[in-house]
This record gives structure tokens, C-alpha cells and sequence, in this order.
């Protein structure tokens, strides 16, 4: 009830009458007085006038489930949410919660992690009140194999929601790093359980910069956040309602096809890795490449110096002037 009576104030104009929401939830009085108690508590200003109602004049950027909820307008993906003030990693519960059979589309979101992780074990910052850190619950009908493109559908849901929310142009380093002028603002994390031939579940970590003003001095070079772009705080809930509606967008396309072949030129008008110099740190054997783009399947495409095309399924790519490759 706590996140539909906060929708219900945003989407409205002007005063909505106590009586009007009592009997809308068939709830008392008191019920919805104690719920604007606590929507007052949490930092939202709300005006109540005698024989008018109640009218919401402000929001703060409150990370909540009822904040999020009454954001989310998706089908599905993300509109049960588990929230966490602190949690050790989203990506945890989220393992926890499959293995108990939580449903399809929950997500798990937190306001600070502890033990936030990246790709191959490295930690990922995320601190109290600045950070999104967010964790999606999927069920997938599809092989096993094909669950890795997965990680691919987020990146684009994450720069197109973050173009949606704010207007900037975010841009993927493939095959999943987001980043704006050059700097990392979100990194993904894609984790499964499965059989031989049948997904369990598969969780995908998201975590997104977004009033950070300082780094670490190990990243400071490399990252940024979306207020450091834009100029201004941004507020959390509504970065994560957009990347959901972007992401069951493009979820639904993918496991429709089984294949990135639906949203691949969306993908690669975000990649800042196409048609441009690059360079693979290939266990082999680090070289320089020219990338073109993606295949239906995610790998990146690349030309090498004497005219031949290589298609790159898994390592590490830098691009020529993004985090300091020269």
C-alpha cells in the first residue's frame, strides 16, 4: 500500500482526499495518516489540508522498496523489490533467494554493500547514499551456452536508461563496462547456476556511480559519476526504474531470438570500442586490433593489421583513449 499511495501523489496534480484513499484500499483513516507518517519520516514533503487532502511538493533521493516501487511501470522485471540499508552484495541474496525460489524479475537492491564484487574477484565501491547497487533475478527458458549475452542486454538497458533518466550519452566499453567522457560509471556482473542443459537462475549485478564526488586513488583516473557529468545530484530510484524498463525491453528480444540479433545495432550505437583502435590482452599474447563491432552472439569483431577478421569470446580489451590506453 506504501508504494502505490506514493505513486498515486506523484502522478497527481493536485490534492488527493484522505476518504479518496481510504476507499481506494479499503483501509482506515488512521491507516493512511500513519503511512504519510512514514513517507514524512523518510524525507518526503508532503502538505495536508483539512477538507483537501494530502499533495507531495517534494522528493529526496530516497532508496527504497516503496520509493522504487511506485517508480517502476515494467511488467515484470523489478516490481518486487528486496531492499537492503546494507547487505554484503546484492549478487548474494539475490544466489540465496533463487536457490528458495524467489520469482523471476525480483530485484534486490541496496543502499551500501560491503563485499560489492566485479569481474575476476575485484571489489567495486559502492558507499552509502551515492551508489546504485542492484541485482536482478531471472529464470531464463534458454541453454545454458547462451546465458552469457545476458550480461550484454544489461550493459544496453543500463546506457539507454541512463540516457532516459538524464539525457546524457552513455556508452558501453565492450563488453560491458559503461562509460561517460571517457570513464567507467558502472561495471555488470553476470552469475548463474545451471545444469547440463538447464538454467537454474542467473543474477546480474549492477553497479552504477551516481553522487560519488571523490575516488579512490587506485580508480580516480578512470572513474567518474553521473553527477560529476551532469553537474547535479541525480536521484537514485529513478536511474533504476528506467535501466528496468530498457532491460525487459531488450530481455524480452533476447530470449525471443536467443541471440543479440533484435537490439545488436542498438547495442553497437552505444559501443565505443566500434570503429576504433584497439588493443587485446590476450593470455597469448597482448596485440593491436581494429574493432568493428559485435556478432549476433556478442563476440567482438576485430580486424588485425594484415586484413583479417578475429572474432574475441573472451579477455580483456582496451580501447585507444579510454582508461589511459594511449
Amino acid at each position: 500500500m506504501k508504494a502505490e499511495i506514493l505513486r498515486l501523489l506523484k502522478e497527481s496534480s493536485s490534492y488527493i482526499s484522505g476518504q479518496q484513499l481510504c476507499d481506494h484500499f479499503q483501509v482506515s483513516r488512521t491507516a493512511v495518516w500513519k503511512v504519510m507518517e512514514q513517507l514524512k519520516k523518510e524525507g518526503y514533503t508532503i502538505e495536508a489540508v483539512r477538507n483537501k487532502g494530502y499533495r507531495l511538493l517534494d522528493s529526496p533521493d530516497v532508496l527504497s522498496k516503496a520509493e522504487i516501487e511506485s517508480l517502476v511501470t515494467t511488467k515484470w522485471a523489478g516490481r518486487q523489490v528486496v531492499y537492503y540499508d546494507e547487505t554484503d552484495s546484492t549478487n548474494n541474496q539475490a544466489k540465496a533467494a533463487g536457490e528458495k525460489g524467489e520469482v523471476h524479475g525480483t530485484l534486490f537492491v541496496a543502499d551500501r554493500q560491503t563485499a560489492g564484487k566485479g569481474r575476476r574477484g575485484r571489489g567495486w565501491e559502492s558507499p552509502s547514499g551515492n551508489s546504485v547497487s542492484m541485482t536482478i533475478l531471472l529464470r531464463p527458458e534458454i541453454p545454458p551456452v547462451k546465458a552469457p549475452m545476458l550480461t550484454l542486454v544489461m550493459a544496453l538497458a543500463v546506457a539507454d536508461g541512463i540516457r532516459d533518466a538524464l539525457g546524457v550519452d552513455a556508452g558501453i566499453k565492450w563488453p560491458n563496462d559503461i562509460v561517460l567522457n571517457k570513464k567507467k560509471i558502472c561495471g555488470i556482473l553476470t552469475e548463474m547456476s545451471t545444469e547440463i542443459d538447464y538454467i537454474n537462475y542467473v543474477v546480474i549485478g549492477v553497479g552504477i556511480n551516481v553522487n560519488q564526488e571523490t575516488f579512490p586513488d587506485e580508480i580516480k583516473e578512470t572513474a567518474t559519476s553521473l553527477k560529476v557529468e551532469t553537474g547535479k545530484p541525480v536521484k537514485r530510484a529513478g536511474v533504476i526504474a528506467t535501466v528496468m524498463e530498457r532491460f525487459e525491453q531488450y530481455y524480452e528480444q533476447f530470449v525471443q531470438r536467443e541471440d543479440l540479433s533484435g537490439i545488436r545495432e542498438a547495442y553497437e550505437a552505444c559501443l565505443v570500442n566500434r570503429n576504433r583502435d584497439v588493443r587485446v590482452l590476450d593470455p597469448a599474447g597482448a596485440y593491436e586490433a581494429h574493432a568493428k563491432g559485435i556478432n549476433d552472439t556478442g563476440e567482438l569483431i576485430v580486424v588485425l593489421p594484415d586484413g583479417t577478421e578475429r572474432e574475441i569470446y573472451a579477455g580483456e580489451v582496451s580501447v585507444r583513449g579510454i582508461y589511459g590506453y594511449v
